[in-house]
């Protein structure tokens, strides 16, 4: 059985997805409902004739697989600075165009190198599976390879966002990282990191000397 979905607007054009459906019966408190299950679904343009909307299908228009059903795009882009206050339950606000969709988890990593003392390192799933990979594919005779696994993952817990866009930042973590009140969010592009504030305006001057060396890599 096929139907239309829900439709989203992106680049001007409105779209839809013809999704086909398998019929179930679910028993729910001893009495059987009927269900329909998505279990399949393709974009496709809409077209309006009238007041009726149908569908079209563009062989030379593709939907960019990144914009998910609410318009969002895909990919998070973590820029800017933003200071924010710390509650007395460690809870710190995350900006609203850093925040994951809803049921998506955050990892949070206590990040011992730099210098200036450690900070979290905040990670999107993608970014910790490259992380993951990346620990994987170090041969196994390497005893540093047992040594990052131990440490990230003692070191490291999921988060996920309240109602008002808040993670939770766990007791041992602030203590490590020196988070008290206040916490300095630094974004990373691919990645973002809470910082103590004193120790992020060391690590931020350290920075600026270096960034000049740094920019010419892009040239």
């Amino acid at each position: 059985m096929k139907g239309l979905g829900e439709c989203l607007l992106t680049d001007g054009k409105v779209w839809g997805f013809l999704g086909r459906f398998e019929e179930c019966v679910q028993i729910v408190n001893n009495f059987p409902i009927k269900r329909r299950i998505l279990v399949d679904r393709e974009w496709v343009k809409m077209v309006k004739s009238g007041a009726l909307w149908g569908t079209m299908r563009d062989s030379d228009t593709t939907v960019d697989n990144s914009v998910d059903i609410n318009g969002k795009s895909g990919r998070t882009y973590y820029n800017s600075l933003y200071r924010h206050g710390v509650d007395e339950k460690r809870r710190v606000q995350i900006p609203s165009k850093w925040r994951p969709v809803e049921g998506i988890e955050l990892t949070l990593i206590l990040w011992p190198k730099e210098k200036e003392g450690p900070c979290l390192r905040v990670l999107p799933p993608e970014e910790m599976d490259k992380l993951m990979n990346a620990i994987d594919a170090m041969p196994s005779s390497d005893p540093n390879k047992v040594v990052l696994k131990r440490f990230i993952g003692s070191a490291s817990v999921q988060v996920a966002l309240d109602k008002s866009g808040r993670i939770c930042i766990p007791d041992e973590m602030a203590k490590g990282v020196g988070i008290k009140d206040e916490a300095v969010l630094v974004g990373l592009l691919d990645r973002f990191e809470i910082w103590n504030p004193s120790r992020y305006e060391a690590r931020s001057a350290a920075d600026t000397v270096m960034a000049q060396e740094a920019f010419k890599m892009m040239e």
